[in-house]
């Protein structure tokens, strides 16, 4: 079988990993073999460097830096070889979290992160990259999202960021949206959770993907 590639993005909050597991026993169930991963992160050098991005301060180039340094690993070790294999890869968050919280919450240069997003996942003999087949958006209120968050757990340093960062993040993912409209299915993530999971369902059904 071809290998599918599907990322969730949104803010903290929103409520996407609840549902990046369901999504994996609905494959299972169809006979696939799921990778479940998520970025930063991924392989233990990624995982290394997600520890310093969500608790070191530094300036927004290095995040981003780092940021990226991580994907290129995670594409090499995990995600390229998974697809590869034919597995279905669902990943907790993707190259748009990048333009959304690097690009949208610090302000950092958006051109320079296309040229980042370039450089780290050109497809070798092509003049394309790899981007996730689907990307899920769990669209939420920032305002919405810091309620469910509050006393939850202890906040990462962008979790604690106010809400106006998180406005800005939104934002973000909304550019994105735009600027590829074909890849992303936007959910409406204030919904209850059984509304919410068959959204995605129907998202990931209108693709043919599953029964």
């Amino acid at each position: 079988m071809k290998g599918m590639f599907i990322s969730f993005e949104g803010i903290d909050g929103a409520g996407k990993s609840t549902h990046v597991e369901g999504l994996a026993q609905a494959f299972r169930a169809c006979g696939r073999t799921v990778t479940l991963t998520r970025e930063p992160g991924g392989t233990p050098l990624a995982e290394r460097l997600r520890t310093l991005v969500l608790n070191e301060p530094m300036d927004a180039m290095t995040e981003a830096l780092l940021v990226f340094a991580a994907r290129r690993d995670h594409l090499q070790q995990l995600i390229e070889p998974a697809l590869a294999r034919g597995d279905v890869v669902l990943c907790d968050r993707f190259t748009d979290a990048t333009f959304a919280y690097q690009g949208g919450g610090r302000g950092f240069d958006l051109d320079m992160l296309r040229v980042l997003e370039g450089w780290v996942q050109a497809l070798p003999g092509t003049t394309a990259l790899r981007q996730p087949e689907l990307t899920i958006w769990f669209d939420l209120d920032p305002a919405i999202a810091a309620q469910r968050l509050a006393g939850a757990r202890v906040p990462d340093k962008f979790e604690a960021q106010p809400v106006e960062f998180f406005r800005r993040v939104a934002d973000g993912y909304g550019q994105r949206l735009a600027g590829n409209p074909a890849r992303f299915a936007r959910i409406d993530a204030a919904q209850s959770r059984e509304a919410v999971w068959q959204d995605v369902l129907a998202a990931v059904r209108q693709r043919g993907w599953l029964a």
